[in-house]
């Protein structure tokens, strides 16, 4: 194996047997962070008893394997680490390992009993923290040690305040990272990715540090509007329809949002945008109004709904069926807002991201989002002081091809 310089440090370290109770890597994306966490438990595993229960887990076991099993697998080989996510156990040096995700407060349940030698938790501060406070009540064989990684967060996280900014308290090691102490990374994947990320996930990702998500959301677009307005649009290879139904105080909003041949722009095409309260009879006239004529421009298939409103899709389907629109109205992912919202200051921050200049209010909102000061998480302000309508339209339109847009990236 080759180390990074960092990597090595932490090698004596463990070597020297300086490691505490609690061993937390945090710091930027791609540092080799997660690879070394991956390296010094495997280590620490090996000799440790065999007879004891270990802890490994993650938001959910997909991420898990993702991030860690295989990539455990490719380091020690599978003569020596093997695992089933669907019993979710694994054996490593033949400790028994329990594989568990940790995505809200009831997963504290999952390990409630459990008496355990040792855990890994990977990204750290998208754990829920009853399911925290419950593993490290379950870490009391004599020894046992927490091995975690995470990406910083905002400083208000309970993470940051009730263990690292403790770490002098507490038997907590704690060790930063930052993109540039990986020495294998090229040049010119770094500058990329250094570019991808902007605003407070530049901070947090490439700087490591814990900031709060303050002001602006879209600041790149904000501060530079015009060049990402199009007064025509570029050839497009198809198009899909975003659509947030009003309420009380929010608006009915449809977003056509284009994407060009290889997904490599993505350009908002036409939007509707309508605050007055309508009937469910109105509505269906003006998304039917609405598909038929983009359809007469481009290549539409999906129109992507909240699907908090299941009547109202219901009603869009069928009036789309009876005018024979050809158009599969479907039910929108609804991912967490600020991977919605990094996508998008990604798309801006390349230059793949375009407005065509008659869709002002995706324009006004985009200019105008901003984060919630107030708020103890990354959250998107919502108190009907801006147009969000038009916002969760657009990114319902372009969720469903996030994955492909970032491997185009």
């Amino acid at each position: 194996m080759t180390f990074t310089k960092k990597q090595q440090e932490l090698l004596k370290i463990f070597k020297s047997g300086k490691l505490k109770r609690l061993n937390i890597l945090s710091g930027s994306v791609r540092s080799g962070k997660t690879w070394i966490s991956l390296v010094l438990w495997a280590f620490w595993v090996l000799v440790s008893p065999k007879d004891r229960v270990y802890l490994m887990a993650a938001k959910t076991l997909t991420s898990l394997k993702r991030n860690c099993l295989d990539l455990l697998v490719s380091l020690v080989g599978e003569a020596n680490f093997t695992y089933s996510l669907s019993l979710k156990q694994g054996r490593l040096f033949g400790r028994k390992i329990v594989l568990e995700g940790a995505s809200d407060s009831r997963a504290e349940g999952k390990i409630r009993g459990l008496t355990l030698g040792g855990a890994y938790v990977d990204e750290l501060t998208l754990i829920a923290e009853d399911f925290f406070t419950m593993l490290l009540s379950r870490l009391s064989e004599p020894g046992a040690k927490l091995f975690a990684t995470t990406n910083p967060d905002n400083p208000r996280h309970y993470i940051k305040k009730k263990y690292l900014d403790r770490a002098g308290e507490l038997d907590l090691f704690l060790e930063e990272f930052l993109i540039d102490d990986n020495s294998f990374l090229p040049p010119a994947y770094v500058a990329g990715l250094k570019k991808e990320f902007t605003g407070v996930f530049y901070e947090r990702f490439i700087l490591g540090r814990w900031v709060a998500a303050e002001g602006a959301i879209y600041k790149l677009f904000a501060d530079s509007t015009n060049r990402f307005l199009l007064a025509e649009p570029p050839e497009i290879a198809f198009a899909s329809v975003g659509v947030d139904f009003g309420g009380n105080k929010s608006a009915t909003a449809f977003v056509l949002t284009g994407f060009t041949k290889g997904l490599k722009e993505v350009v908002v095409l036409d939007e509707f945008y309508l605050k007055d309260k309508i009937s469910p009879a109105e509505l269906e006239e003006h998304f039917v109004n609405f598909i038929r004529k983009s359809k007469e421009s481009y290549r539409l298939y999906d129109a992507w709904c909240d699907n908090a409103e299941t009547t109202l899709i219901r009603g869009l389907e069928n009036a789309a069926a009876k005018e024979r629109l050809a158009l599969n109205v479907r039910n929108a992912i609804k991912g967490p807002i600020v991977d919605r919202i990094r996508l998008f200051n990604s798309l801006m921050s390349y230059g793949r991201f375009f407005v065509l200049e008659h869709c002002v209010h995706v324009t006004d909102a985009l200019c105008s989002a901003v984060w919630d000061d107030n708020s103890l998480e990354d959250r998107r302000l919502d108190d009907g002081s801006f147009n969000v309508d038009s916002l969760d339209a657009l990114e319902y339109a372009t969720e469903n091809y996030r994955n492909d847009l970032i491997d185009m990236g």
